[in-house]
């Protein structure tokens, strides 16, 4: 059995690039509208559901906390669509992300800690952990896409051993 523990990195836009889009008001563009009543932070994701007939859903996802330290068994990836995740509260979660590669081994993996007011859109093709809630159940908002074509790989780990253990590793 090999144990494998991965370090939990704050999330920012440059660390995430990678595997999609951050998606927040801080530092994002925005314009005023309804007579000066609302800001509209604009186009904060690459929302990528068409491929094969596709079309949007959205979803909210009740999420329950996974205990801590996080077992790792399994990773997921959409290779017809992005997929975006939007807390509905301001509860920190965590993100377990890979590229997109043919051939997922554990040393790939990367793992985020949101501020509890930052979604994230998983861009087409990257492995992700299924949501994980922290502290306490959590509503998601979620971008997904429908369609008569399959559109979710799995991989499983077997008998290795990954952890994440959360609070997060200050860098």
């Amino acid at each position: 059995m090999v144990a494998l523990k991965i370090n939990v990195e704050s999330l920012t836009r440059a660390a995430f690039a990678p595997f999609g889009d951050v998606i927040e008001t801080d530092g994002s563009a925005h314009y005023t509208i309804n007579q000066g009543h609302a800001e509209r932070f604009h186009d904060l994701a690459h929302i990528d559901v068409q491929e094969a007939g596709g079309k949007p859903l959205i979803n909210i996802f009740r999420a329950i906390p996974w205990p801590n330290p996080v077992r790792i068994a399994a990773m997921e990836r959409h290779p017809l669509s992005s997929q975006a995740f939007v807390p509905l509260s301001t509860i920190p979660f965590l993100v377990v992300v890979a590229a997109p590669t043919d051939t997922l081994r554990p040393e790939h993996l990367r793992a985020f800690v949101t501020n509890g007011r930052q979604g994230v859109n998983y861009a087409r093709g990257v492995w992700h952990h299924a949501l994980l809630a922290l502290e306490q159940q959590s509503d998601f908002l979620i971008v997904d896409r429908g369609g008569s074509e399959p559109n979710c790989d799995e991989v499983f780990f077997g008998r290795d051993e990954l952890f994440l253990d959360y609070p997060v590793e200050q860098k």
